[in-house]
């Protein structure tokens, strides 16, 4: 069923099971996975329906200038698609997918806007920023570049967000940022060529999950690729214990994968991991009512 969300009317899909429906899911985007038609997505839309869960997917809000998609837009956002599922799906519980970036953004949505449960695919516990300088580094380690190079790489990412907090001139910044490119491993580095022309484009890159966490109230289940090169699994683990103390929480590492639930690297409908399948079948099966 085609549909809209929200108040920018952003293209929408709902898939209904064919029979009783026992709970629905809402679907939320990784940072470069906008549209509903990403494989992530449309594998929901396969797998839940037929097991009574109603999914629904949306293309994520256009950027503005190129920027991110605040999370506090994506929450709004979020928060316009429970409620338009709720419509479709009676009484039945309602929940939050949410991959990367989109982990977040259900976060937020979730603590501001109870729902009943959360999915959250490679979930970050620390700042964007602090993310970023995380996974950047792991993907030069990986590229088979030393710890010389991944010290001179968080020292430009030092420099480049001290920019975009205001605290360094734009002109030192980019000074650092043009003698980088010419380093071999600049292209794994995450960074423009040119810095934006004035400071505070990158809205949320000091976001603080943990005060969200701290007000989520469902359960959750955290999903993790045992070899996650962009997300500091143990320390995000800390957070979300820390912080979320009244949350029933399940954690679950899917062998074989990366930060996308897929095998070998794979970024299609056939790479997804059966263990993840099944993790999620079994975790709905036991908290969603039985078909009736």
């Amino acid at each position: 069923m085609e549909a809209t969300v929200g108040a920018l009317d952003l293209p929408a899909t709902l898939d209904l099971p064919a029979g009783p429906v026992r709970g629905g899911l809402v679907v939320l985007h990784g940072s470069h996975a906008d549209q509903r038609s990403f494989y992530l997505y449309q594998h929901l839309a396969r797998l839940l329906p037929p097991a009574g869960v109603a999914v629904l997917r949306y293309d994520r809000r256009p950027r503005v200038d190129g920027h991110d998609v605040p999370l506090a837009d994506q929450a709004e956002d979020a928060a316009a698609a429970v409620a338009a599922l709720r419509r479709h799906v009676s009484s039945a519980p309602v929940g939050l997918w949410g991959f990367s970036q989109g982990a977040w953004a259900a976060a937020v949505t979730a603590a501001a806007h109870p729902v009943d449960f959360l999915v959250l695919v490679g979930c970050s516990g620390v700042s964007p920023a602090a993310q970023m300088r995380h996974g950047t580094a792991e993907q030069l380690r990986r590229h088979g570049h030393g710890p010389a190079d991944v010290a001179e790489l968080a020292r430009l990412r030092q420099v480049a967000e001290g920019f975009l907090r205001g605290g360094v001139p734009r002109p030192v910044a980019q000074a650092e940022l043009d003698a980088a490119r010419r380093r071999p491993w600049f292209p794994l580095a995450f960074l423009p060529d040119e810095l934006p022309a004035t400071p505070g484009t990158w809205a949320d890159m000091d976001f603080d999950p943990a005060p969200v966490f701290a007000r989520l109230t469902g359960p959750v289940l955290l999903c993790y690729g045992e070899t996650d090169g962009w997300v500091p699994i143990e320390e995000s683990l800390a957070v979300w214990r820390r912080a979320a103390r009244g949350v029933e929480l399940t954690v679950a590492r899917l062998a074989g994968c990366d930060h996308a639930p897929t095998l070998d690297g794979r970024e299609d409908l056939a790479g997804i991991s059966p263990h993840y399948e099944t993790v999620l079948l079994d975790w709905l099966d036991r908290r969603l009512p039985p078909a009736r």
